[in-house]
């Protein structure tokens, strides 16, 4: 039903129309390219194509060679801040407008954009390596010539590529032959979709069949594809081989696929290449990489503009006072220039430099080893995320099954109780080999009460026989593969199948006793405790699928001739099917609760008769053409009835270390956690419970499966009527709702405590983050480990990678990179909080030193008749902004209002935050006003005190303003650090030691005198006195939320 739907269908031509990762180059060479049509394609042959294919290249970088310059250039242009003072350094050139020395102006300019450049560069060169790693790793390619070594990015329509086990699959293709015996291979997507369960892939039988791989060259052939589209989950097409007599024909579906970023788990295989670049299904998945700018960055060059109107004011106002006398027009721009100060330069560096302080400090705390920062320009969002967007199998979760219980009805056995159904097994096969007869009699006689022996074995054998899981035998180097296989040994055996939980069953029977040792098409070999093997014949097999949530198998016992029909699924289905008891639907319920993944096992015995009947209907359905797959299921329902229910079993998929702890931490800090996994509907709920991301006492509402508008609108009425309830939603669902009802579903979405999507699409999962920054417009987080994820990560506000066993796709293409989930918790919680806390307190410190300097001018300009005549020149204007006053305020960075162990206790201190009140209007006002304030009162105090030695208004006013800036930075700093101490120090002696140099500005004599000191200090403390006793009272009387933490 749901294969129906098409994944993006609205997305699709523009995903299609819309640049893609080809790099530049790519761009200018298919500009006028067609729209993508099918193809068919000849094996061994790219010369024969119809058209021309991209290169097979992957590229993750925002610039190539020729755009870097311009790109990072435009990049820093296109704010208002950066321009304002390219032009303020232009019109120096122009003599009219000159006010001091060039490199006053081009020197801060510089610095700025040399940073910039330099990080850019860095981060451009490790992405290049690491795509350059990628695309030339080395591939065997089938010729005329034999077999020739490839690089990946060499790789052709056309080419057959032979791909060993465990290596990417580096293009998408037709698997054409395997090495493996039973004629098919496993395929790990979980880089593609997020899904662990394996996939398993058949070859084309017509090419299969052939000798040798090298008569692929033999035969003429070719595959008619599809054009290139995003569905990861459907193909069409043919296969042709012309030279048979007839020619034979076989259709193509998703089954003979081998897509790019998938890993091959079995056998050798060979494939020919579809698609290639661009047209990858796993990079047309893939969003465009961006460069991300921070919310804390807009709001600073918010505030500059409102600094910049404040320019252009003072400016006319002085002009105005002179009456818009002479050229009034050049006395404005001059004006402009006098005061330019008002707009720091220095912000935009202490700001970058600030990020690379964040950034060292993050990679170097002992207590998220492993963390590293691949973007130094977004520290600050870590401290103000309000929703956190996390991927399921390898983020939350180990990706590891564990058996953990095993359920008859009236015994449930633990992990502590094993023991004891491996003594049951053996009881049976000890008595089997003593005296079979009586157990013959036994398992004839069902209406005898059997004994819990018996009933344990039964559960055991069904479990052991009722899966798709394949043992195979890996030689080590000392065991010759074939004996391995013919002798069954235990140390070379490794189970391949598509789910992990069936690994974990079949591990769990091999635990106490009943081993899988052998399977094919055919037959199933397991192995009893005492050696002896029993031999079962495979008649039918009923695969899982996502519609019936269950698989059936029917087999045969060699032995006894016996024939049985095993059964196993979810609760919700297997409750139909299985006899009437009245403990099924309870302990179900109870083992969910545990957070495991439930499974009902049941059986049907049958005679000879019975299932040869089944067998004429069954094939006589497949046959038909009209309705095939509704007769088919109507066939095996009449077998699923009146089954005998064996037991429950209970798996569990390992949630990550401290998990749960991290997730409480979040959401009491005011994060909204959304779960977005490519994974089952079940496995999803099952995991947010087990992880309490849905708590206890939460309501769970999932929404039904809608494939039209009519069925979105009911679905969606009904979830408003839910209250305090999280949300869960299938990605087929989703698309429905999102098409029709995009407003109402995200406003609905987003009352939720929690929400969970199952069965995304990567683009789906990118496209989720993109609607909850545009509806709520509130800071995004995601975090994932596929490379499924990559597209959510990219388009997020901060993206997260964890390293984990799905390779390090999503790590490589994250902001932030965690080994584990757990480590989220400190990077928010500490990490983001200061970096955001000590960035507001720094640029407005920046702000407030430019503030002070020019009010100093306004009030020195007016005393002056409003003449536009600088206050101060040359090295000490350079210098008040650097070696004077930066050590201090730059060890603002180091600043923080609690420890670390407080800040991780109390998460409540991270939602104040949310609300930006370290940088706001408010808090800008009040340190403008505070700028004014102490301004004035130097300049005024200056002119005052000194009226008789006005010649030495410069040395007067600018100590004072020197030691006004040092005292400040003592009032801002709440933790202090040796280093700051160091910093106010090292600053005031640089003072004291270049006064030796500045005689052409200060008399060194003058400054000696004590009545020079004594009226200084008089300046100084009226200037900074009262708001040491503000910052006391407000303490004292209205302390913040911290302080009482602290105190």
């Amino acid at each position: 039903m749901t294969d129906n739907i098409p994944l993006q269908p609205v997305r699709q031509k523009k995903r299609m129309d819309s640049k893609h990762r080809g790099g530049c180059c790519e761009c200018l060479r298919c500009c006028g390219r067609r729209d993508p049509r099918p193809r068919t394609v000849w094996l061994g042959h790219p010369e024969k194509r119809e058209q021309r294919y991209p290169r097979n290249v992957i590229n993750n970088q925002k610039y190539n060679f020729f755009t870097f310059l311009p790109g990072v250039l435009f990049n820093q242009f296109k704010y208002f801040f950066n321009l304002y003072f390219l032009l303020l350094a232009c019109s120096q050139f122009v003599v009219e407008m000159r006010l001091g020395a060039l490199y006053t102006y081009w020197v801060p300019l510089g610095f700025v954009l040399a940073v910039t450049v330099i990080r850019e560069a860095a981060e451009e060169i490790r992405c290049y390596m690491r795509d350059k790693e990628v695309n030339s790793q080395i591939y065997s390619k089938l010729t005329a010539r034999g077999t020739v070594k490839v690089k990946s990015s060499n790789i052709q329509v056309g080419d057959l590529i032979i791909v060993e086990k465990n290596q990417r699959v580096p293009a998408d293709m037709i698997f054409l032959r395997t090495s493996e015996k039973n004629g098919s291979c496993f395929l790990r997507t979980d880089q593609l979709d997020g899904e662990t369960d394996w996939k398993l892939r058949l070859p084309v039988t017509c090419t299969q069949r052939l000798p040798t791989a090298s008569d692929l060259l033999q035969i003429r052939s070719y595959v008619y594809a599809e054009e290139p589209n995003i569905d990861i989950h459907n193909f069409v097409g043919t296969f042709t081989r012309e030279d048979s007599d007839p020619p034979v024909n076989e259709s193509l579906s998703i089954e003979n696929t081998l897509w790019a970023s998938t890993v091959i788990a079995s056998g050798t295989v060979v494939g020919v290449v579809l698609y290639t670049g661009r047209e990858l299904r796993s990079v047309m998945n893939t969003s465009n990489p961006r460069s991300k700018i921070g919310l804390f960055d807009l709001e600073v060059n918010c505030l500059t503009k409102i600094l910049f109107g404040a320019l252009v004011v003072v400016s006319l106002v002085m002009v105005a006072l002179q009456h818009f006398a002479g050229r009034w027009y050049l006395q404005i721009i001059r004006f402009l220039l006098l005061f330019s100060n008002i707009i720091p330069i220095s912000l935009r560096v202490n700001l970058d430099m600030g990020k690379i302080v964040y950034s060292w400090v993050i990679r170097r705390d002992s207590k998220i080893p492993g963390t590293v920062v691949r973007s130094s320009t977004i520290p600050e969002q870590l401290g103000r995320i309000s929703y956190l967007l996390t991927d399921k199998t390898g983020t939350l979760t180990q990706n590891e099954m564990v058996f953990k219980r095993l359920h008859l009805g009236t015994v449930a056995y633990g992990l502590d109780s094993m023991d004891e159904v491996q003594s049951h097994i053996f009881s049976i096969y000890t008595q089997q080999s003593q005296d079979p007869p009586a157990v013959k009699g036994l398992t004839l006689a069902t209406k005898v009460r059997k004994t819990m022996s018996s009933r344990v074995h039964e559960a055991v054998k069904a479990i052991a026989l009722c899966h798709n899981v394949t043992p195979v035998y890996e030689s080590n180097g000392v065991t010759d593969q074939a004996e391995a296989e013919r002798h069954y040994e235990d140390s070379c055996r490794v189970y391949q199948a598509s789910s992990p939980d069936e690994v974990a069953l079949v591990q769990w029977t091999e635990s106490v006793g009943l081993t899988l040792v052998g399977r094919d098409q055919s037959s199933v070999q397991l192995r009893t405790p005492g050696g002896h093997i029993l031999n079962f014949t495979i008649l039918q097999i009923f695969p899982f699928t996502y519609e019936s949530k269950r698989m059936g198998i029917i087999v045969r016992d060699e032995s006894t001739g016996e024939i049985t029909f095993y059964m196993k699924g979810a609760d919700v289905v297997m409750a139909g099917i299985v006899q009437y008891n009245d403990w099924l639907e309870e302990e179900c319920g109870n083992m969910a609760r545990e957070g495991l993944r439930v499974l009902v096992v049941a059986k049907k015995s049958l005679t000879e008769e019975q299932y040869q009947d089944f067998e004429a209907r069954y094939v006589q359905a497949k046959l038909s053409v009209h309705d095939r797959s509704l007769k088919v299921a109507t066939v095996i329902e009449s077998l699923e009835m009146e089954m005998e229910l064996l037991c429950l079993t209970g798996v569990e998929d390992q949630l990550q270390t401290d998990v749960r702890p991290t997730l409480e931490m979040l959401r009491n800090a005011g994060i909204k956690v959304w779960m977005l996994t490519g994974d089952k509907l079940e496995t999803a709920t099952c995991t947010a419970k087990n992880a309490h991301l849905v708590t206890r006492t939460q309501d769970i509402h999932i929404f039904r499966l809608v494939t039209n508008r009519g069925e979105a609108h009911l679905e969606l009425n009904a979830f408003r009527r839910k209250h305090d309830c999280a949300l869960v939603i299938s990605g087929d669902s989703l698309e429905v709702c999102l098409k029709y009802y995009e407003y109402e579903f995200m406003e609905l979405a987003c009352q939720c405590p929690a929400v969970v999507c199952c069965r995304c699409a990567p683009t789906q999962k990118a496209q989720i983050v993109r609607l909850l920054q545009e509806r709520t417009g509130k800071l995004t987080c995601a975090v994932g480990d596929g490379g499924n994820d990559v597209s959510m990560i990219q388009e997020a506000d901060c993206g997260v990678g964890v390293e984990g066993k799905e390779g390090k796709q999503a790590s490589l293409a994250a902001d932030f990179s965690i080994t584990q989930f757990k480590h989220l918790g400190r990077l928010l919680m500490v990490h983001g909080r200061n970096s955001y806390k000590r960035s507001a307190a720094l640029s407005q410190f920046v702000i407030h030193r430019s503030l002070c300097i020019s009010t100093m001018q306004a009030v020195f300009s007016s005393v002056f008749y409003f003449a536009s005549v600088p206050l101060y020149q040359g090295f000490l204007i350079i210098g008040y902004s650097t070696i004077y006053t930066m050590f201090p305020v730059f060890s603002l960075v180091l600043d923080k209002d609690v420890k670390s162990e407080v800040a991780m206790l109390y998460p409540e201190l991270y939602k104040d935050l949310l609300k930006g009140r370290p940088l706001s209007y408010k808090t800008f006002l009040i340190w403008v006003l505070i700028s004014i304030y102490q301004g004035s009162i130097i300049m005024y105090g200056a002119l005052l005190l000194f009226e008789s030695e006005f010649v030495h208004i410069v040395a007067i006013s600018f100590t004072s303003l020197i030691l006004t800036e040092l005292l400040m930075v003592a009032l801002t700093i709440q933790t202090w650090h040796w280093l700051m101490i160091v910093a106010e120090l090292l600053s005031l002696s640089c003072y004291i030691a270049s006064l030796v140099f500045l005689h052409e500005f200060i008399d060194v004599y003058f400054i000696a005198t004590l009545s020079f000191l004594w009226k200084v200090t008089v300046i100084t403390l009226v200037s900074c006195l009262p708001l040491y006793v503000l910052k006391y009272l407000r303490r004292r009387f209205s302390p913040p939320s911290y302080s009482k933490l602290t105190s």
